[in-house]
């Protein structure tokens, strides 16, 4: 509660300051219309950093008050709105938005077909047991797996990789989740289809050449154009963790047997401290428990009730629609319960039950065979975020029965309220659930489920000829075609639903919505501040500072300024932001060329490793139990590391 209402504080005073920085700008721009440009600009900046709203939910609000102010343009003193009502909306139709939808729904289709259990396979027989030689193939198979997709996307499929490398070899998912995490992020920077910034920047390069005389209109960037600039910065990562990876990767004792988790709780207890076991007891005629509803007695007791029988019927109450906080106990009720043996024993005291010596009613569905603990992890865009267990009824909408929480490196269990806890990006919950229901969980984007060892759902690897066919056309038609790069892409992408890779409603799934509405809704803003001048009048003032300087260290400070704003709000938003700046700055600079001081905004965008604000970062946090510390430690010396391969590789290729 304390801390709710810190934050909140902390959100008034940032408020305040962030609106007497925009009185302020407002003040000394030469135009009405760019100080309300700087004033959208500043709000934008405060509703990311501060997480006011979700970063599409703001992103829109951006885009439909630039709609709006063509309604009230006499009003804010403009003789036009500060975005042409026929523009708002180009961000939806753009090739950048399209071509990330295209990107999402043909890695879902080459996971579909089993290849990542493939690799998982190949790693294992390639690295052994050996965490020297683990996190290279690891890495560098997820950074080149990851240029051609989103790297979040890249980063959730491999964490049951991982998961399960970890499980049978021995080495700690926290010496290998935060390697294979970076080198996604830095594999978003090997081609033009790697990540959101990168996508997107042909489509800002064309924007700002409207404004631009004829001789002086950029060159847009070709696939493989960055592919040197990438491959470096991959490279210098792996180097980095194979190097200094004992000194700044946490120390944790050695993981038992994740594959052994659907068998015992040795693996939780040794990662998680809980000795839960499954107990089945009986409630008889005159204890105190009869009419109680769960919700009277979980928390209290510390236990967690997983499926009941009432009277003498045969039907077992388990999994989604079956037991919740509002079941009713009757007389002669069979109940399956997960505790420890003492709190067992204390829950059977109080009420008077009986507990059996094993199971004979739950015998069957709550065997290893059907069901078991798992770890599920809530991965950034979910829609849980934000809300607790008790919102969603976990346990009988989705069918997951939470009995620990891991956040931040502290685990809480079933009696510590867990399920009040709004939930937060990078979660780990620890649930019991049927594998059939575990198997469905996979498949929804707002979990990613860690635990790999467990009967589930066949993939179609009888399909992995027609994905590779698909993606090879995609690629192929990028390559060797003027053709967009949307439409290329989108050829792979529908070929995977018309040959039987992927259903129709697998690949709307597969798509994030919510990164595609805070793309194509920042895109006017990132208009807006190149056609109203802002843009050019920012980087006027940037060059009477900088001007004098050598070209590099203007192209290294826009690098840093980059690497500040992806820390603080989304790289999409900071690449919107600081393209037209950096176009701008490069026009007034003898000697710089505007199209790779573009490139250097969107390559930097990805330096993001100091703290977990990235969305891979925080899918990792939960299943390794990084803390922000471990973050700070071995991304403080990447981001330095970043900016030096960068700069370095940037002068020597372009």
């Amino acid at each position: 509660m304390k801390n709710g209402i810190m934050a909140e504080k902390k959100k008034i005073i940032a408020g305040i300051i962030f609106l007497g920085l925009a009185l302020f700008m407002a003040s000394i721009v030469p135009s009405v219309e760019m100080a309300w440009v700087m004033g959208l600009l500043v709000l934008t900046i405060y509703m990311f950093a501060f997480e006011v709203v979700d970063v599409d939910v703001t992103a829109i609000c951006i885009m439909v008050l630039l709609g709006l102010s063509t309604l009230f343009a006499p009003i804010m003193g403009l003789e036009k709105g500060l975005v042409s009502s026929d523009m708002i909306f180009k961000g939806f139709s753009s090739n950048a938005v399209m071509s990330i939808i295209a990107i999402m729904i043909i890695g879902a289709g080459l996971d579909k077909t089993g290849i990542m259990s493939k690799v998982a396979a190949f790693i294992l027989n390639a690295g052994g047991t050996s965490e020297t030689r683990i996190i290279p193939i690891v890495s560098s198979t997820v950074g080149i797996i990851s240029s051609f997709m989103q790297n979040v996307g890249a980063a959730a499929l491999f964490i049951p990789v991982v998961s399960r490398i970890s499980a049978r070899s021995g080495v700690p998912m926290s010496r290998l989740l935060m390697p294979m995490g970076f080198c996604a992020i830095l594999g978003g920077t090997v081609t033009m289809v790697g990540s959101s910034p990168l996508i997107l920047l042909n489509d800002l390069i064309l924007t700002s050449n409207h404004g631009l005389p004829a001789d002086q209109k950029m060159h847009t960037w070709g696939l493989f154009s960055v592919t040197p600039v990438g491959l470096a910065l991959v490279f210098s990562g792996i180097i980095y963790f194979v190097l200094a990876g004992h000194f700044v990767l946490p120390k944790v004792s050695e993981k038992a047997d994740a594959s052994k988790a659907t068998n015992t709780m040795e693996y939780f207890q040794n990662i998680y401290g809980i000795d839960y076991a499954m107990f089945e007891v009986v409630v008889p005629l005159g204890s105190p428990l009869i009419g109680h509803i769960l919700n009277d007695i979980e928390q209290k007791e510390h236990i967690r009730i997983i499926a009941a029988i009432k009277g003498n019927t045969k039907d077992v109450a388990i999994g989604p629609n079956g037991v919740a906080r509002d079941y009713t106990i009757e007389a002669n009720t069979v109940l399956g319960v997960l505790g420890s043996e003492k709190y067992i024993q204390d829950f059977a005291r109080d009420y008077d039950l009986e507990v059996k010596d094993d199971l004979e009613y739950f015998a069957d569905s709550l065997s290893s065979a059907h069901s078991g603990v798992a770890e599920v992890v809530i991965p950034p865009g979910s829609q849980l975020i934000g809300k607790s267990a008790r919102d969603v009824w976990l346990r009988k909408t989705y069918g997951l029965a939470m009995v620990a929480m891991h956040r931040e490196g502290e685990t809480m269990g079933a009696g510590e309220g867990i399920r009040d806890l709004p939930f937060q990006a990078g979660d780990t919950l620890v649930v019991h659930t049927l594998w059939t229901n575990l198997d469905r969980i996979a498949k929804d984007k707002n979990f990613v489920v860690v635990t790999t060892e467990y009967p589930h759902e066949e993939t179609r690897p009888h399909k992995v000829g027609w994905a590779a066919l698909f993606f090879t056309i995609a690629l192929s038609m990028v390559l060797f075609t003027d053709l967009k790069l949307s439409i290329a892409l989108l050829t792979g992408a529908i070929g995977m639903v018309l040959s039987g890779v992927l259903k129709i409603d697998e690949a709307y799934e597969a798509v994030s919505w919510k990164t595609v509405f805070l793309l194509a809704s920042l895109i006017p803003l990132g208009l807006a501040v190149e056609m109203s001048g802002t843009a050019g009048w920012i980087a006027e003032q940037t060059l009477k500072v900088v001007g004098d300087m050598p070209v590099w260290i203007i192209q290294a400070s826009i690098a840093v300024l980059a690497t500040f704003f992806t820390l603080v709000m989304s790289n999409v938003g900071a690449t919107v932001l600081l393209v037209p700046l950096a176009v701008n700055i490069a026009m007034g600079v003898e000697g710089a060329d505007p199209a790779v001081f573009a490139l250097t905004v969107a390559i930097a965008t990805s330096n993001s490793f100091l703290i977990p604000t990235h969305q891979v970062n925080a899918l990792i946090m939960g299943p390794a139990g990084y803390r922000v510390p471990d973050f700070m430690r071995a991304g403080g010396i990447m981001t330095i590391l970043f900016l030096i391969v960068m700069m370095v590789m940037m002068s020597l290729v372009f």
